[in-house]
């Protein structure tokens, strides 16, 4: 324990002087990548990425990841929410590290790396400084800065111009909302929600560097990454060997249950009132308070916050933001002649949805033809109703 102590005591200090090179780990200290499988949490469906360092000689067997957050930290929820919230590094002991991926049932596998010991300790070195308070926190991102993406940096940092990807691998570029959805059911209300949240700038290709966000692509770019000309992986190992859980949530817990009752119920309602030429005013309060709602949530995540991912979010037309005022209105029963006019509005953003969708521009949630059926329901029924009742007025 006092070597252990003693050797990153000298790191730091190396490390602030900038001397790494003066201090050094043993002849059978190893580095490695190790990558951990998807949970069930939604912040777990995308794995992780971490480096391990050991050194038996003096008893040193520690993990480096990148992405560790603090829920005690001030506005937590807030700064989270607005793509402000501070990541930072964080180091301990593999076995703790083992344990709760055990509890999480959560494979791990490693990668160890075929570096020399000026090499193992100037890529710890550069760790420790990153530790240091004035440097371990940084402003999280999902797509360019998080666990994974940070592990080609740290390396492409201490190994210099040698270090090389291949990414001749890759027989496929994918853009990055279907990367996103590699490891996520499209059943699901994480998905559902993800897509609805998420705008058209995810829709472009990425570059086969910017597929490194992920775990698993990390993983299998360091199979096919040299350095010096040599592969960088020695040798690959499972240490823990779990199955990937399968997703399975009963289907009155699904999206796809709900918006479809959602669907049958609009259509149902919207055909009584055509036979007796009447309107719910209770569907439409509903319908437009909540498409108005989730405008709103997508108009901040667009403009009130810091997250690259959100901008460009054509699900804006059809969760139209001011339909939460217009919802208050439809609730009464006398409507002014307007209504007509910006409800035939609203379906012709409809209409541009299912335009952009084509084109892929913006590509959104299967599910949500449901939503956009039941809204074009109601809505052509509404301007008929309105249209009518205004010519049997005159």
């Amino acid at each position: 324990m006092f070597k252990k102590l003693t050797f990153f005591l000298m790191l730091l200090f190396a490390s602030f002087w900038g001397q790494s090179q003066n201090v050094e780990l043993s002849p059978l200290s190893k580095i490695s990548l190790l990558t951990v499988g998807t949970g069930e949490d939604l912040a777990a469906k995308f794995g992780h990425s971490a480096i391990r360092l050991q050194d038996p000689t003096l008893g040193i067997d520690e993990v480096y990841g990148y992405g560790t957050y603090d829920f005690e930290d001030p506005n937590f929820y807030l700064n989270f929410t607005r793509g402000k919230l501070s990541y930072t590094i964080s180091r301990i002991p593999f076995k703790y590290f083992d344990y709760s991926y055990q509890q999480e049932k959560r494979w791990i596998r490693e990668q160890i790396l075929d570096l020399d010991v000026q090499q193992r300790t100037k890529i710890v070195a550069f760790l420790e400084n990153n530790l240091l308070p004035e440097n371990k926190k940084y402003k999280y991102d999902f797509l360019f800065d998080n666990c994974a993406t940070r592990i080609p940096m740290v390396f492409e940092k201490t190994l210099g111009s040698t270090f090389n990807f291949d990414y001749s691998y890759l027989e496929d570029q994918l853009t990055f909302r279907e990367l996103i959805r590699l490891k996520l059911n499209p059943n699901s209300w994480s998905n559902f929600g993800i897509d609805l949240a998420l705008g058209s700038v995810i829709d472009r290709e990425a570059t086969p560097y910017e597929h490194l966000f992920l775990p698993i692509y990390v993983y299998e770019q360091m199979k096919h990454t040299t350095l010096d000309g040599k592969p960088i992986v020695k040798k690959e190992s499972v240490l823990l060997d779990i199955p990937e859980q399968e997703n399975r949530a009963l289907i009155f817990l699904t999206p796809l249950f709900w918006l479809g009752i959602l669907l049958v119920l609009v259509c149902y309602i919207t055909y009584t009132d055509y036979k007796n030429f009447r309107r719910n005013k209770w569907l439409d309060f509903f319908l437009f308070l909540v498409t108005g709602l989730a405008g709103v949530l997508i108009v901040f995540l667009w403009f009130g916050t810091d997250h690259l991912a959100t901008k460009g979010n054509f699900n804006s037309l059809w969760a139209f933001a001011p339909n939460i005022f217009i919802a208050f209105l439809m609730a009464k029963r006398n409507i002014p002649e307007w209504i007509i006019t910006y409800i035939i509005f609203l379906t012709i953003l409809l209409g541009i949805t299912c335009v952009l969708w084509m084109f892929k521009i913006q590509v959104f949630s299967i599910l949500l033809v449901i939503v956009l059926l039941a809204l074009a329901v109601r809505y052509i029924y509404l301007i008929y109703y309105f249209k009518s009742k205004h010519l049997t007025k005159k």
